[in-house]
């Protein structure tokens, strides 16, 4: 398993040194849920320098375990878990919401931190994801980047499973153009985080830069044992 996930992951990064559709580089982050340290430590051997937790739990309990790498945060996160994650988190993708902003941004005035973050866009208006609706993602990134004790990075959004490969191309592309506008007027945006393990191709061919890969890197996930 070890010898295979390592080979995935040296094919991957091999694919992606051509960058994305604007020659820009491509940061791949293994998505780490349900994944054993030891596996989450071979991917970072075979040179994937960045991992993403969904869960602040398996964040916590991994965090002394793994070595090296850059880690992110890239699940829905409760504002009463914010303090296990301040100070500790090179990225966190999924701010969502102005109440997790203010937050994030007391714990990290308090602990004299700057964090780095993504804003998180419900690019596919859908009810079972959080996020920023499109139509509201270009004020909630004035009022974030205004807020002390963050840094505005980019953007994150995820694909919906319905739709054409034209409409999924579009939406990359909506994303694309508010991640333009806002890199126009800010040398701090640096990533468009989209794709995972259904979609990147797609995301990475319309302008993606960040891409969010588990089962492509570790194979099928591991589901939790049935009592």
């Amino acid at each position: 398993m070890i010898e295979e996930i390592a080979q995935n992951a040296a094919a991957l990064k091999a694919r992606l040194n051509e960058g994305n559709c604007f020659g820009e580089a491509v940061t791949l982050v293994a998505a780490t849920k349900t994944r054993t340290p030891e596996e989450i430590n071979a991917v970072i051997a075979a040179g994937i320098c960045d991992v993403g937790e969904n869960k602040v739990q398996e964040f916590r309990e991994k965090y002394d375990l793994v070595r090296g790498g850059n880690r992110h945060f890239i699940g829905h996160l409760q504002t009463n878990k914010v303090k296990y994650l301040v100070g500790k988190t090179y990225l966190l993708q999924s701010l969502d919401r102005d109440e997790l902003a203010c937050e994030l941004s007391k714990r990290c005035q308090r602990a004299g931190v700057v964090q780095d973050v993504l804003l998180e866009v419900n690019i596919g208006c859908e009810e079972s994801k959080s996020g920023y609706a499109f139509e509201e993602a270009w004020a909630a990134y004035g009022r974030i980047r205004a807020t002390s004790g963050l840094n505005v990075r980019g953007f994150m959004a995820m694909l919906p499973l319905a739709g054409s490969e034209a409409e999924k191309a579009a939406l990359v592309q909506k994303m694309r153009a508010l991640f333009d506008r806002a890199k126009a007027e800010d040398e701090n945006i640096r990533w468009l985080s989209m794709g995972m393990s259904g979609d990147w191709e797609l995301c990475l061919a319309h302008g993606a830069n960040m891409l969010r890969l588990g089962t492509a890197i570790f194979g099928a996930r591991r589901l939790p044992a049935q009592n």
